[in-house]
């Protein structure tokens, strides 16, 4: 079963090293070379984070630092890791390789220059989330109070992502954000979230938003951190697969993927504490869904919807805007 994971914190904890953790084999990383090989992880997507609590002129900086790790330690040091940079490469894999592509948790490390926008999908990035919990200048987080939606600037990186085939990631935007992304986004996409019908969490989705997500060809990707499935308490398998269930109750079970958020939690679900357990949820999976269904939760989901696969199934004048 080759398994996309559309989320993990990898880089931010090799920045905050300096780089003196072993990617291939480190025991304080739930994800590296060794675990995904193991885990039968096909793709795994790496953010770059950026705390907004960093002094702004340090952030961009911090920014092309973690890209120097992906690249240096995450890519160089591992021959059978593939960095992917278009949709297309995602189709080049080889037998034996492990693929890895950049992700943008939050823009605040452009401050308003799209220029360095630009820069970093040459470099790469192919989702980019407007803001982590907090507010800047392109939209409001999911942790201020204001409960803002998208500014023109924000706006405009919308257009920037539907331009070069960016997905653009609603998973920590404010409830009014996320609307305002479904109203200019042609490739949305929670890469990290669940129901909040399930676990009302201020970071899961409503009925509303998954199913918008759907009508929009947009997909959401679970997350394994246990506040997000459960509330408080210990979480297991079981209670992860429910989230499932329910976006798969509301339409989504051709829309839905894996997002584990590995390295960025501090609590893990019990038999799922690392990338190299994941074989453990697939297990659990086909006790439910037929191979086919898992199949598509696993992989097949995300890369039938892939912007480089969505766009030529877009409206011509919508292609075109």
């Amino acid at each position: 079963m080759n398994i996309i994971d559309l989320h993990c914190d990898v880089l931010l904890r090799m920045h905050k090293a300096k780089g003196e953790i072993s990617f291939t084999d480190s025991s304080e990383l739930d994800v590296t070379y060794n675990k995904l090989k193991q885990g039968e992880v096909h793709i795994q997507a790496f953010a770059i984070f950026i705390s907004p609590s960093m002094k702004s002129d340090q952030k961009f900086q911090a920014a092309l630092d973690q890209i120097h790790y992906f690249y240096t330690e995450v890519i160089g040091r591992n021959p059978n890791m593939k960095a992917l940079k278009t949709w297309d490469d995602f189709d080049q894999l080889q037998e034996g390789q492990i693929g890895a592509f950049l992700t943008l948790e939050g823009v605040d490390c452009i401050g308003n220059d799209m220029q360095k926008l630009s820069i970093l999908r040459e470099l790469g990035v192919l989702s980019i989330g407007l803001t982590w919990n907090n507010a800047n200048l392109a939209a409001d987080g999911v942790g201020e109070e204001r409960g803002a939606g998208l500014t023109s600037f924000g706006k405009e990186i919308v257009g920037f992502c539907n331009e070069n085939k960016i997905l653009t990631d609603v998973s920590h935007l404010s409830e009014k954000a996320f609307w305002d992304v479904m109203d200019v986004a042609h490739f949305p996409i929670a890469s990290h979230s669940n129901s909040k019908t399930l676990c009302d969490h201020r970071r899961n989705l409503t009925d509303e938003q998954a199913t918008q997500l759907f009508k929009k060809n947009g997909l959401i990707h679970v997350v394994y951190n246990p506040p997000f499935v459960v509330g408080k308490g210990p979480a297991s398998i079981s209670d992860l697969i429910t989230h499932i269930d329910h976006f798969c109750s509301l339409g989504g079970v051709d829309r839905l993927g894996l997002g584990s958020d590995f390295d960025g939690i501090s609590e893990k679900i019990i038999g799922l504490e690392d990338a190299s357990m994941h074989p453990a949820l697939i297990n659990e999976l086909l006790k439910t869904y037929s191979e086919d269904e898992v199949k598509g939760f696993a992989y097949r989901n995300f890369l039938n919807n892939r912007p480089g696969k969505l766009v030529s199934r877009l409206p011509e004048e919508e292609v075109l805007s």
